[in-house]
């Protein structure tokens, strides 16, 4: 499931850079993939009737859509703009930074075990390698970079909030109706900054691309991996997102791999292993 999800959510960098070629707004990538999740996911939550008790629990759904989908998901495909995926990726990559102190800070001090700590930094070094010094100095500016790094703090504290609030009610659920408020949310402002020219059908493949699989399918596994490892461990998931990434990049797009993709690749899974894996005590 760790492996999965960090395949899933390596998609979208590689999907959007597409997108931003084909000149689409970010409100209607962020409604398209929205509206495709939500399609998939409530349905399937209807069925397994745990629709209704989500739906009871919107106080906390609403915050959490917004940390996860509203701030995060707008802010990322405007960034892309002007700073290239790899850059985008390793500030994504530091929400298993922010989740940490974030989790210590809500009372879990398991997070700060020397093994994990280990993890995070080994990760870390990997993710800054498999990108690339290069990355950092392409066409970045301090703006988009700070528009990536308040989704990284965001992604990090409602996943922690939402787990801590309701841990009893499905992923499923939760998801479904946070997509449908996001994309009820920038309905309006997509309608009104529909492109004037007609959306060739590689960018409509990647729309629904982005929908089914890092939108819908990725959730359901996500929240399937937090109940098993905490919310602090799973979001380590990051780092295989960037590596994940790289990959697709080098293969889809024809990027040449460097040095440092070949250095930082194993660097990434071993310390996503050591910062993900169960701890051998009660509190795990």
């Amino acid at each position: 499931m760790f492996l999965g999800t960090g395949f899933l959510w390596g998609i979208p960098y590689l999907l959007i850079a597409l997108l931003v070629d084909d000149a689409i707004p970010a409100s209607l990538v962020v409604v398209s993939r929205t509206v495709i999740g939500a399609a998939v996911l409530i349905p399937v939550a209807a069925k397994r009737g745990t629709l209704k008790p989500a739906l009871k629990a919107w106080k906390y759904i609403l915050p959490y859509a917004i940390g996860e989908m509203f701030i995060p998901w707008i802010l990322i495909t405007n960034a892309e703009k002007h700073i290239n995926s790899g850059l985008a990726g390793l500030l994504i990559a530091t929400v298993p930074i922010w989740s940490t102190i974030l989790a210590s800070l809500k009372g879990d001090k398991t997070v700060w075990h020397s093994s994990r700590l280990f993890g995070i930094l080994i990760g870390f070094i990997g993710i800054v390698l498999v990108v690339g010094v290069e990355s950092l100095t392409g066409k970045a500016d301090l703006l988009s970079i700070i528009m990536v790094l308040i989704p990284a703090v965001t992604y990090a504290w409602s996943v922690i909030m939402i787990n801590q609030k309701i841990p009893h009610i499905d992923g499923i659920a939760i998801n479904g109706i946070a997509m449908t408020m996001t994309a009820i949310f920038y309905l309006p402002i997509a309608l009104f900054q529909l492109p004037n020219h007609m959306i060739s059908g590689k960018s409509i493949v990647a729309l629904t691309a982005l929908g089914l699989f890092p939108t819908a399918l990725a959730f359901v596994i996500f929240f399937i991996l937090i109940k098993d490892i905490g919310p602090a461990r799973a979001s380590l998931v990051t780092y295989l997102n960037t590596a994940f990434a790289v990959v697709l990049g080098i293969i889809f797009h024809n990027e040449h791999p460097t040095l440092g993709t070949y250095l930082g690749l194993p660097l990434v899974l071993i310390g996503s292993y050591f910062a993900s894996r169960k701890m051998k005590t009660n509190s795990q």
